[in-house]
């Protein structure tokens, strides 16, 4: 179970994080929901320690993760895998060279960095690009494919550490509507079929009713919501997104997700 406790992050005067407190137990899909600004990105961060706690607790099961140093940091990265708006691969490497990456914290620093992967290694790179029919793009470069397939890579990336939470950051901002469901589809198979838990930034209120089991709403960085996607009456939305509710509750309602492997972009 993810435990955060009264967790605040502070930049000068400004509370970007103020006093959040809320546990996701192991396997949820939980949406994290509010207007830009909110805190969602920076509450991810500090959750994957890319960003440390002004204050408060982060919790893994029995690991404080607010102390992690060095190692064990390290550890808490490959076991809480993070997937971001702009995929953050790199362009002029390989699909599958971008897909091991996942795997350097399982290797020695010096054959990772001379490309020695091992056959396991590659072997459980190639299954994973397998099971997001993206298997037949491994030798191409990162930067020749559209958004949606670099999303995809970047989620088998995430896969290939073997985590046990993934932390999504925007994930399908920059997508259009068919790459969007494909992505949301991959992170839902994700963890109904390997029992991952994910916590997912999202703004879209259609898509976080139809994908997540549970919706944590936050404004001007607190949390001010904590339900189930029924629970989000259009009063809730218009508190947490004021002036912005009409652009995420106009959208087009979402397709049922469904579990089948995407098909390539």
């Amino acid at each position: 179970m993810l435990t955060i406790s009264h967790l605040t992050k502070t930049y000068g005067s400004t509370n970007a994080v103020n006093d959040v407190s809320f546990s996701v137990p192991k396997g949820q899909f939980v949406g994290v929901i509010g207007r830009s600004g909110a805190g969602k990105s920076t509450l991810l961060r500090m959750t994957n320690r890319l960003a440390d706690p002004t204050a408060g607790m982060i919790r893994w099961n029995e690991t404080d993760v607010t102390t992690l140093r060095g190692a064990e940091l390290r550890e808490w990265r490959r076991r809480c895998a993070m997937i971001f708006q702009q995929f953050n691969l790199v362009g002029r490497l390989d699909v599958l060279t971008n897909v091991l990456m996942g795997r350097l914290s399982m290797a020695p620093s010096w054959r990772s960095m001379l490309k020695l992967w091992g056959e396991d290694d590659r072997a459980i790179a190639l299954a994973a690009l397998e099971q997001f029919d993206i298997a037949d793009l491994a030798s191409k470069r990162a930067d020749q494919l559209s958004g949606g397939q670099q999303q995809r890579v970047a989620i088998c990336r995430a896969l290939v550490q073997e985590p046990e939470i993934i932390l999504a950051d925007e994930p399908i901002a920059s997508l259009d509507p068919r790459n969007t469901k494909i992505v949301m589809d991959a992170l839902l198979r994700i963890n109904r079929h390997f029992g991952i838990t994910v916590v997912c930034n999202l703004h879209s209120l259609d898509l976080a009713r139809t994908y997540c089991d549970r919706l944590v709403g936050m404004a001007a960085g607190r949390v001010v919501f904590d339900d189930v996607p029924a629970a989000l009456t259009e009063s809730v939305a218009r508190d947490l997104y004021g002036l912005e509710a009409g652009d995420v509750m106009d959208a087009p309602e979402a397709e049922a997700p469904g579990l089948a492997v995407p098909v390539a972009a």
